[in-house]
Parts: structure tokens; sequence; C-alpha cells
């Protein structure tokens, strides 16, 4: 029995979300864990809009702090993607306080620009996994319930099959992840498996973004990479005659680096959760 009802903020440091979104996640919390549900607090500037980002680096700078620096809360959830993550990070990081570094962080796509620049400077409670924002997707209420299952309880069931205890493990986005090389929100990943996974780019930009990944030589120390799910691929003209497994393969062998197969991981509601270090049940 939980000695408290855990509250999770929420937070968008990128693009909008639709109000319904936060309702139906409300809803399945709920349903998921009747009276000992646990609070989901949707930050007013998670509706808020200007241009493609939801209020603009200030604002969405001042609610993710709101979030992260206050004690109250148990968790800082992302309620989605789309782009603004990397646009605060200078602004938000020196900010972060001990009630910050205590607390669970959860989401992926964009917010990786925070959660590689949060592991950079020591925070341990971080992982990829679902937002609110996959409610769009057909089936997605089985990607909040894998989100709040990890947010809740920590639950091993929610995890990549590759995560454990003993190895360190952290999952990105591969455009996002090759554009933080060489940044100060490049992390240390020595010794991990590094799951990498993508959405809606060409071939050959996934293939650039592998040379630039695997030649770094930071990325050289991981233990491994394994590669997530790769979807909506836009047709190329010529086709590029590789798969991205194919891909990922040629890159990890010009640089020596251990491809260890296909990650459970990806932009659909069977993403899977990937702390970022290792495991650490509740």
């Amino acid at each position: 029995m939980r000695e408290k009802r855990i509250r999770i903020g929420v937070v968008a440091p990128g693009s909008r979300l639709e109000p319904l979104l936060a309702e139906r996640a409300g809803v399945i919390a709920r349903t998921l864990y009747n009276e000992h549900a646990p609070e989901l607090v949707f930050h007013p500037q998670c509706f808020l809009s200007l241009g493609h980002f939801a209020g603009d680096d200030a604002t969405r700078a001042e609610a993710f702090l709101d979030i992260a620096n206050d004690a109250g809360f148990d968790a800082l959830w992302f309620a989605r993607g789309g782009y603004g993550s990397g646009r605060i990070a200078a602004r938000v990081l020196p900010e972060l306080n001990e009630a910050a570094a205590s607390k669970t962080y959860l989401g992926y796509s964009d917010t990786g620009a925070l959660l590689a620049g949060m592991y950079a400077r020591g925070f341990r409670n971080l992982a990829h996994g679902p937002m609110p924002a996959d409610l769009t997707r057909e089936g997605g209420d089985e990607a909040i319930k894998r989100a709040l299952s990890y947010l809740v309880d920590r639950s091993a069931a929610t995890l990549e099959p590759k995560v454990s205890s003993t190895t360190p493990t952290a999952a990105f986005n591969i455009t996002i992840l090759s554009h933080l090389i060489g940044t100060p929100l490049q992390p240390d990943l020595a010794g991990h498996i590094l799951m990498l996974e993508e959405v809606a780019e060409y071939m050959y930009r996934i293939d650039r973004a592998l040379l630039h990944i695997t030649s770094n030589p930071g990325i050289g120390k991981v233990a491994g990479i394994m590669l997530g799910r790769c979807s909506a691929i836009p047709p190329n003209d010529p086709d590029f005659g590789q798969t991205e497994e194919e891909v990922m393969k040629h890159w990890c062998a010009v640089s020596g680096i251990a491809y260890l197969g296909r990650a459970d991981i990806g932009h659909d509601i069977d993403n899977k959760i990937v702390p970022f270090g290792r495991f650490q049940p509740r």
C-alpha cells in the first residue's frame, strides 16, 4: 500500500497539448488505480499556443521549473515532443534544485534534449517513454497505462526487455541525439546500451545522422547500440537501397561499436520504457 498519493506534474517544453488529451489521461489514471490514482496536474502552460510552441521560451522554461523545483511533485511527465526542449535547456538546467534532482522524469522524442542535459548533470531518475500526446495514436491508452505504471509503481513489466539493474541504458530519437553531439547537453554514455529510434525521416538523413553519432569519440565508448523502430520513412527517389538496420549495422561496423539487435522502442503505442542508467525498482 502506498503511503501517499503520487503527484505527477505535466509540462510541454515544445509544442501545445490539446486539453482533451489531458482529460483522457486523467480518466485512464482513475480507471487504472481507482481511489489510489495519482494526481495528474497539467500546468496551464501545456495549453498555450504561440506559433509552433506552447508559449514563448521564457514561459515554457518557467513552467518546467515550476514543476521540477516543487518538492510537492513526485514526477515530471513531459506532455509531448514537437520541438522546443533544446531552446529552454540553457535557461532551466542551472536553476534546478534538490527537489528537481529527486523526482522522476518521463518523455521521449524532442524532450530527449532535456533528459540528456539532466543526465549529463548527474540526474538519475530519467526515462525514455510514452507521453500524454500518444493518445492521438490509435490504441494510445495502452501507452499511457504503461507510462503511469512506471511513474507510480516503477513496474518492471513496462521496460524494454534489455533494461536491467546491471548494465546502464539510455534511449534517444536518432535526429535529436545527432543534434546534441558536441553540445553541453551531450551526456557521458560510456558503458551504456544505447537504444535509438526514428520517425518520418528519409533514409539518407538517418544514414547521415548515424554517421555523425557513431563517429563521436564519446559515443564510441558505449557498450553497444540497439535499433528501435524507424517508422513513417518517406519514399526517396531514387530508393536509398538499404534498410534502417542495414544502415545501422554499417555504421556500427565502421566505428567498431557493437550492434546488439533491435529494441522495442519507437514513436508508437508499443514504445517501451528505457531508464537512463541502471534500473532501480521503487
